[in-house]
């Protein structure tokens, strides 16, 4: 079975506030002793993510 692809949107300022959360949930769970695999696999992903121009027109 293929896996599904999902794509998403957003903003400079919105794609830096989702790393920097990343970041820090990342920081909370290694403070706390947990692994932090799954985190590192979203951040990476997040990080190298294509970016792409749109056109927003407004009706």
């Amino acid at each position: 079975m293929k896996e599904q692809k999902y794509h998403i949107y957003l903003t400079n300022q919105e794609r830096s506030e989702i790393i920097e959360s990343l970041i820090d949930f990342k920081n909370l769970r290694m403070q706390h002793g947990k692994y932090t695999d799954a985190v590192d696999e979203v951040l990476v992903k997040v990080i190298h993510a294509k970016k792409k121009k749109l056109k927003v027109v407004y009706i």
